[in-house]
């Protein structure tokens, strides 16, 4: 688990300017009407104490009242003065962020190269093959693809996957994403020269499941709420990526920018895919990541052209189905720090993959039409025993089958029938 930042006590020791943290508070109340204490804390990641500081002088200031006051305390409701009102107007005019408080770039810094993959130290939570083996399971790969796999997540440097479409490259790399090591904290936003950066996405930062998270309720309740635990992220980016992607985006209508992809996958790992079809060249891509993955930085624009230098950890795994000589020069593929082939199964993984595909989805498998898909149809269309075929060949005989209204089997005529609906008629696989 990662040692997670002691709880702020003060506005001071969150690192966040006074006026920021109160314009933040009164946007909170203003988007509450009335806000309770607690209510409050939750919204804003902050500690009571911490909120108390803030909104003391903003009740002397006549911009806060107390609308309600319980029993306890913390059981207490604030809501806006008219001067309030209006100071929340030009708060909200200047950034409509109401959430998480942010962290300080420098506090990400510090966060980031603890928790960094490349630490050679770390070697406690380094792979070993046998682990490799967990994850990988019986998928047709070679003895020596599979130990470059693993040299490559060893040694912590990038990768480069290539072979054809539907080889399985992508699966691969999101197995290859599970083995990360631990978990990491994320903060929810960063403020980086007075401008907020949207950075945690529940999509991307997964919280570990509960048997791993480790700490007691006791620490997580004197923890820093405004950092987030999770998984290390697995971040995956295809044909879309542009220049722009890879670049700060900026929010006009809520005045904040978003995070891009690399940023977001700090601390674990970043597929590019389909290198080669993005509408960049293929070089620039790869210098985009293979100079600030050597510098563990990179370099963020905000409006106006100001720099940010930000922390850059992520393993890095390029796949393409283009030959990598296409794509990149021998200069290029030199700075690649492992590369493999990701091809055609041998008859017999395809056949186990066959098997298991079809316990997944509670098909009974039938030897007889597995010899006829493996030593029939795929000759005869001149198509390789890919990765790709097997699951979708039996969603297509379980489509057919429900369409009919009959229970689905694997039969060779139920499999021809699928196989003929996924290609054009004389169609062979160049």
């Amino acid at each position: 688990m990662p040692i997670l930042p002691r709880q702020a006590k003060t506005v001071r020791d969150t690192g966040l300017e006074p006026r920021f943290v109160a314009d933040l508070v009164l946007k909170a109340i203003e988007a509450s009407g009335k806000a309770p204490l607690p209510l409050l804390a939750g919204k804003l990641r902050l500690s009571i104490s911490v909120l108390r500081e803030v909104l003391n002088p903003l009740i002397a200031e006549q911009q806060v009242d107390v609308a309600w006051c319980g029993e306890s305390d913390i059981d207490m409701q604030y809501q806006l003065t008219p001067i309030g009102q209006r100071t929340a107007a030009d708060a909200l005019a200047r950034c409509r962020y109401v959430g998480p408080a942010p962290v300080t770039l420098a506090a990400y810094r510090a966060m980031v190269e603890r928790q960094a993959l490349r630490h050679a130290d770390a070697d406690a939570e380094r792979i070993i093959p046998a682990q490799l083996a967990a994850v990988l399971g019986e998928d047709g790969l070679a003895a020596d693809a599979r130990a470059t796999l693993g040299a490559a997540l060893y040694a912590r440097r990038s990768l480069l996957l290539y072979g054809p479409s539907g080889s399985g490259k992508t699966q691969l790399a999101r197995k290859l994403g599970r083995l990360l090591p631990g978990a990491i904290a994320v903060p929810h936003a960063l403020i980086v020269s007075g401008q907020v950066i949207r950075l945690f996405d529940p999509a991307i930062h997964v919280a570990p499941p509960p048997s791993a998270r480790g700490s007691t309720q006791e620490e997580r309740r004197s923890s820093d709420a405004r950092w987030a635990v999770s998984q290390r992220p697995l971040v995956h980016v295809g044909a879309e990526l542009a220049r722009e992607t890879l670049e700060l985006r900026y929010d006009a209508e809520q005045g904040v920018y978003h995070a891009p992809p690399h940023l977001q996958a700090n601390n674990g790992m970043l597929v590019v895919d389909d290198v080669g079809r993005q509408r960049m060249p293929a070089a620039e891509l790869l210098n985009r990541f293979i100079g600030p993955l050597d510098a563990g930085t990179d370099q963020l624009a905000l409006q106006g052209g100001q720099t940010e230098i930000v922390p850059f950890d992520a393993a890095v795994v390029f796949a393409t189905n283009l030959n990598p000589a296409m794509v990149f020069d021998d200069a290029a593929l030199r700075r690649i720090g492992y590369k493999t082939g990701i091809g055609a199964w041998s008859p017999n993984a395809y056949r186990t993959l066959l098997r298991r595909q079809c316990r997944l989805r509670r098909i009974d498998y039938d030897e007889g039409t597995a010899d006829h898909l493996i030593k029939r149809l795929h000759p005869q269309s001149g198509r390789a025993l890919l990765a790709c075929y097997p699951g979708e060949l039996l969603d297509r005989v379980a489509d057919f089958a429900g369409f009919a209204g009959s229970e689905a089997r694997l039969t060779i005529a139920a499999v021809e029938q699928a196989w003929r609906s996924m290609f054009i008629a004389g169609d062979v696989e160049a």
